[in-house]
């Protein structure tokens, strides 16, 4: 699955999480978060939550693996953000709720990470970039702890200004977050 490998051998508390559920090595715990359900956490502030409560996000389990590699002191592993436009052949759990406003697709931000420009997506048991990467609309590098606020400002912003270049899409910024939001709870139901 990926280039990279190692021996988790830090002894910080994620590394601890890993090495206490018999996962020794990067690749073991990348596999063991892609396979974990998709559906968001209690609390995105404590990466520990993923375990707790055994599934997580996109922002939840590649923030969880980058930590892992930080605490490793493997800095090849990297986080990022991306934007792209998810649309109904992309992630088709979304579609209903597209044609139901009218709209091919919306931005929408994700993460991942990347290994000497080969990118992991962890998200679910058959992600991978093909699902977005034809899509994807910018990109930048952030920090585990940069999920929360830093994520959600930049994605907001990021729709108002699509909205701004896009004025014939006749969805104000409040009602288009709704919507946004109606899509995420559509991935996590059951498939």
């Amino acid at each position: 699955m990926t280039k990279i490998n190692f021996d988790i051998k830090s002894s910080g508390p994620i590394s601890k999480l890993f090495l206490g559920r018999g996962i020794t090595t990067f690749a073991d715990a990348c596999m063991f978060i892609r396979n974990l359900p998709y559906r968001r956490n209690e609390n995105k502030n404590d990466l520990t939550t993923v375990f707790t409560d055994n599934w997580g996000t996109c922002s939840t389990k590649h923030a969880l693996l980058r930590q892992l590699a930080i605490e490793n002191n493997v800095n090849k592993v990297r986080l990022k953000l991306g934007v792209f436009k998810m649309t109904k052949k992309n992630t088709p759990p979304v579609g209903n709720t597209l044609d139901k406003y009218g709209l091919q697709y919306i931005p929408e931000a994700h993460n991942y990470l990347t290994i000497d420009q080969e990118i992991i997506d962890c998200t679910k048991q058959n992600s991978s970039k093909e699902d977005f990467i034809a899509d994807l609309i910018t990109e930048i590098e952030i920090e585990p702890d940069q999920i929360t606020e830093f994520k959600v400002s930049y994605h907001q912003h990021f729709l108002k200004e699509w909205l701004v270049k896009n004025p014939t899409i006749k969805i104000n910024f409040a009602d288009l977050w709704i919507i946004r939001e109606q899509c995420i709870a559509d991935l996590s139901l059951p498939s």
